[in-house]
This record gives C-alpha cells, sequence and structure tokens, in this order.
C-alpha cells in the first residue's frame, strides 16, 4: 500500500536561507504521527510543500498516491486541514460555515446535512448547528475548525497546533476523537508544541530542526534513546552550593533560570543527598518527550 504521504529529499530556501535541506519523511496508513520542532525549525513550510501550496526547490511530494504539487487539487479531495489560525466565516452560521467548506470538495447538501451531527458531537458542539460564529467562544471556533476539516471524510488529516486555545476539558474531548478517527483508519499528520499531547497521541515522531529530521521513533523509542530515565527538578536556597557537587550524583545537568534538572539512572541517590539539605525543594519525576525535545533542540528561544 502506498505511503499517504511520502517527501523524498524535499529542499526549499527563501531568501538564500534554507528552510528544508534535503527532508525525507514517510507516513504509514493509519497512524498519528508527530511532526514536532522549535519555530523555524521548517514545519510550516513542510506542511505547505506537502499539500502542494508552494513548489520545491528540490526533491519529490506524494500525497495520497498524487504528484505534488502537479496534482494538488485531486489530492486534497482526500485531505483535512486544520491550520494554526481559524479562518470561520463569521457571517455564517455553525451549520453554513459546514455546508460551505463542503462544496468547496464537490459535495451535495443531503450529504453535508447527514454528516453535521457526527461532526457536532465529535467536536462536543451538539445544539450549536444554528448558532452564529460571532455568539461562539474562542474554544467552540477552534473546535469547530477542527469539525469543518472532517466534513469531507479525508483519508489524511493534517493538524497543526490542533487544541491551541482549549482548556483541560476540551483539549481531552479532541484527543477522544482524535483516537477514534485512528481506530477508523484514518492517517494524522500532528504539530503541536504540547509535548504530552504527542506523547498521547503519537505512534511515531520525527522531530525536526534546521529542516532536517534529525531523530524518529515512538515516544517511548525517543525517552529511551536519548535521555535518562529519571529526572529530579532542584530549586531553593543553596542551589549553587550544591550544583557544585552535583556531578557525583547525576549522569547530567542542566539549569534553566532558577531550577535545576539532575538527569539520572539512580534518582534514589539524589533524593537521600537532598533530604539532607533542608533548603532546597525538589520533584522527582520520569523523564518524558519535553525533555528529550529539549535536549535536541536546546532550551534557547527562537524567533
Amino acid at each position: 500500500m502506498n505511503a499517504p504521504l511520502r517527501l523524498t529529499n524535499l529542499c526549499k530556501q527563501y531568501g538564500g536561507t534554507l528552510v528544508v535541506d534535503g527532508l525525507d519523511l514517510e507516513l504509514e496508513a493509519g497512524r498519528c504521527h508527530g511532526l514536532l520542532g522549535p519555530n523555524g525549525a521548517g514545519k510550516t513550510t513542510t506542511l505547505r510543500l506537502a499539500l502542494g501550496l508552494i513548489g520545491a526547490d528540490a526533491g519529490t511530494v506524494e500525497l495520497l498516491g498524487h504528484p505534488m504539487p502537479a496534482d494538488a487539487a485531486l489530492a486534497r479531495r482526500k485531505v483535512g486541514v486544520v491550520p494554526q489560525v481559524d479562518s470561520l466565516d463569521p457571517d455564517f452560521t455553525v451549520r453554513e460555515n459546514l455546508h460551505t467548506y463542503g462544496r468547496y470538495f464537490g459535495m451535495k447538501g443531503a450529504e453535508i446535512e447527514a454528516r453535521i451531527p457526527d461532526l457536532l458531537d465529535f467536536s462536543g458542539l451538539n445544539g450549536k448547528a444554528d448558532a452564529p460564529i460571532l455568539t461562539l467562544s474562542g474554544g467552540m471556533k477552534r473546535r469547530l475548525t477542527l469539525a469543518r476539516a472532517l466534513v469531507n471524510d479525508p483519508d489524511l488529516v493534517f493538524l497543526d497546533e490542533p487544541t491551541t486555545g482549549l482548556d483541560p476539558q476540551a483539549r481531552h474531548l479532541i484527543w477522544q476523537g482524535l483516537r477514534r478517527l485512528i481506530a477508523r483508519g484514518k492517517t494524522l499528520l500532528l504539530t503541536t508544541h504540547f509535548m504530552d499531547e504527542a506523547e498521547r497521541l503519537c505512534d511515531v515522531i520525527s522531530v525536526i530542526d534546521h529542516g532536517r529530521v534529525i531523530v524518529r521513533g515512538s515516544p517511548r523509542e525517543l525517552i529511551a534513546s536519548n535521555i535518562e530515565p529519571h529526572v529530579v527538578e532542584i530549586y531553593g536556597d543553596g542551589l549553587a552550593e550544591w550544583k557544585a557537587c552535583a556531578s557525583d550524583f547525576c549522569r547530567r545537568c542542566e539549569q534553566a533560570g532558577e531550577t535545576l534538572f539532575c538527569y539520572t539512572e539512580a534518582p534514589e541517590r539524589v533524593v537521600a543527598e537532598l533530604a539532607t539539605r533542608p533548603g532546597l525543594r525538589y520533584l522527582h519525576r520520569p523523564a518524558n518527550l519535553e525533555d528529550v525535545f529539549l535536549k535536541l533542540t536546546g532550551r534557547d528561544l527562537r524567533d
């Protein structure tokens, strides 16, 4: 079976700067794939290339078996897209927004209407079909944008930071819906800055930086192969003094602001030592995907 999306040796530059640099990416059908990276890593350009919105300087893009951007209009008939910024029509109701979007795919009114109950249920907007867009909260608009991306029953869904601006209850609702899509055999490509979201949803994650994939694997594989299994976060009075001897107890330490992150395979030694220093406070936890991300891409802010 053909991969829903295949990017091969993809390159794109702007103003002499190579934004995508020989990137290779292949999605497996029926799975959630994460595309993670700091700001400026090339994620947005990669998505635009994949959708045929721009052309590559080198390399090839194949979307649902179609070469891009030559067959973009045909390929996108079975693709759903959740953009970073909502683009709902403020003059329409919820129902009218779904009907208008469905028309772009050549769907008939009755066909769209039949899908509306499931879409509203998916997004937690039951009873809002005839509500004007201007009466919806920001979270409701975000959830409607996600529902709208599914109106054409796509095989592949691009999710560009889909839960930005949602409260915890709405995020969990959307996560449940996305898991149902995967169970139905849909393929998802997710970009997010919420590492817990990627760890919960993604079967496979590709971390990109400077336009290249630097690691790829399942969340568990990335954590096991790139980071120590335990983290002790330490802060409080006497931190500088303790940091001087931290190498006796930790394999690796990083300081960010007033917190020292101690990465170790033997957290009991660290905790026992900290118990003798009442001025210090600490949090002991298992390593997670965010630790991996920061190790690979750094803690410095990107503009």
